[in-house]
């Protein structure tokens, strides 16, 4: 039989906690997998986040399990999200066999195809944005703030912002990955280089989507027993 990996996204704690929009999404990936002979071979992976937000921690999750299982990745919805294109590159790029079970038929090309699509709206937005600031500024309206001392010190706390945004993010990412430690070490996997080796093989990256090495895994480690 076919193991299968559920994953779920509702956009609100409020939905997440009450149930709304999981009980249909937990029934059509339920009815696909009974109708297909899969089975559920794991608790459903559930986001609670914003469809506006790239990064999906229970997400890489599933995928890590469905590599690590052999599973097939199994969402309930994919036209929902097919506006964002980092959450349908990280399903195409992650060599994980998945279905969608509002789009069964689906493949890795019209991923691919939603993915450009999503990228070109992303793009046409940004430049409406351009034109439109420009026009304003045509116009005599004055943008920006024209206090130079104090958009400097935002800028500095800007840069503090940045730092601690890529060292949330390090942490963020060594969490979602501590299971897999856990799961490559109760397999005796344990030798620095040989879990950079595994986790290379199972298609995950650093926190900058860099390959691993025996130096990155020793920092994650490290961020792991702090």
């Amino acid at each position: 039989m076919t193991k299968a990996i559920a994953y779920y996204r509702v956009s609100t704690a409020k939905q997440g906690a009450s149930g709304l929009g999981l009980d249909a999404q937990r029934a059509s990936v339920e009815a696909l997998c009974s109708a297909r002979g899969w089975e559920i071979v794991a608790p459903p992976y559930t986001e609670v986040e914003s469809g506006k937000r790239n990064d999906r921690p229970a997400l890489a999750q599933a995928i890590a399990r469905a590599q690590l299982t052999g599973a097939r990745l199994v969402i309930a919805k994919l036209d929902r999200l097919s506006r964002n294109a980092a959450f349908l590159l990280t399903l195409r790029d992650s060599g994980v066999d998945f279905v969608a079970a509002d789009m069964p038929d689906a493949n890795a090309l019209t991923v691919g195809i939603m993915a450009l699509v999503a990228q070109q709206e992303r793009e046409a937005i940004s430049q409406r944005t351009k034109e439109a600031l420009a026009a304003a500024k045509a116009r005599g309206q004055r943008l920006g703030n024209p206090n130079g001392a104090a958009a400097l010190r935002r800028a500095g706390k800007g840069a503090a912002a940045a730092t601690a945004a890529v060292i949330r993010n390090a942490d963020e990412h060594a969490e979602r990955l501590r299971p897999v430690i856990a799961d490559l070490h109760a397999r005796g996997i344990t030798s620095l280089g040989g879990v950079a080796a595994a986790l290379n093989e199972a298609g995950m990256r650093t926190p900058r989507a860099a390959q691993w090495h025996a130096s990155s895994v020793r920092n994650l480690m490290a961020r792991l027993a702090a």
